[in-house]
């Protein structure tokens, strides 16, 4: 697995400082955002000159990048909302490659319409799903236009909220551009040790076929995300997990501060070195 981390950890005003910072904090790729460009994470442009920067900057700091952040609200209630989300998307995916990636990630979205990362009762509606599915469909032939891939993260806030829901929409759409981005944290909040290492065990199998990356942030007992190994998930359980089903790509740390990303790339290699 490479280890990796959000590029946006660092306050950077360009792609080489971000990038020069990945690397002095102790990681080999990045996952990276247009704010790292000095944009909005979801830009309605991107010039050919601000693209070309992000993959030269990859290419002289040998830290590739991984994925590229495309996340808004694929169910917003507001129709315009969610449009111009999309339009956002196109825009990072026909300039991806130019940063030296063929990975976006994106969320699936709420029906909250003021945090896409809050949840709504009808998230789990057969309305929520269908806008869902017209969304991906869109998403696809953007990916198809320009060869990218899109990563889908299953978080509990969203209308995906379970690999399961995950693997159902991948088999709906019948596409081999949608592929799954696995944060275990995600999947839960307060919870034992062993059904905690049965929830994530069951989600690594579940996602194995279509995982193109791991993320690694925590959980407090109180169920607050916190940074890797400051919480209480089993990363010896999870990491070994990703090993035997096969997965070897990237594992990307976030939620964490530039102050403690050495110490969190220290904890993560060591956990790595004893997975077999």
């Amino acid at each position: 697995m490479q280890l990796g981390i959000f590029a946006k950890t660092f306050a950077a005003e360009n792609p080489l400082q971000a990038l020069d910072a990945v690397q002095k904090a102790g990681f080999v790729c990045a996952h990276y955002n247009m704010s790292c460009s000095g944009l909005s994470a979801m830009p309605d442009a991107i010039d050919a000159k601000t693209a070309a920067a992000v993959g030269r900057a990859s290419e002289d700091t040998n830290i590739p990048i991984v994925a590229v952040s495309a996340t808004f609200n694929m169910i917003h209630p507001d129709v315009t909302v969610r449009e111009a989300g999309l339009r956002q998307m196109a825009v990072i995916a026909e300039n991806a490659k130019a940063m030296g990636t063929q990975l976006l990630t994106l969320c699936s979205g709420t029906r909250n319409p003021d945090d896409k990362w809050l949840s709504h009762p009808d998230n789990d509606s057969l309305r929520a799903w269908g806008d869902l599915l017209q969304m991906m469909e869109r998403a696809i032939k953007i990916a198809e236009t320009h060869d990218v891939k899109l990563g889908l993260e299953p978080e509990l806030a969203n209308v995906v909220n379970s690999v399961a829901k995950a693997g159902r929409l991948i088999t709906q759409l019948q596409s081999d551009r949608l592929k799954i981005v696995l944060d275990p944290v995600n999947l839960f909040e307060k919870i034992s040790l062993s059904e905690q290492k049965r929830v994530v065990s069951e989600a690594v199998e579940g996602a194995a076929d279509h995982l193109v990356m791991a993320h690694a942030k925590d959980r407090s007992p109180d169920g607050e995300a916190t940074t890797a190994g400051k919480g209480v998930l089993d990363f010896r359980h999870f990491l070994q997990a990703l090993s035997d089903c096969g997965f070897d790509g990237p594992l990307v740390t976030h939620g964490l501060t530039s102050q403690q990303a050495p110490g969190v790339a220290r904890f993560l290699r060591k956990i790595l070195k004893q997975v077999k």
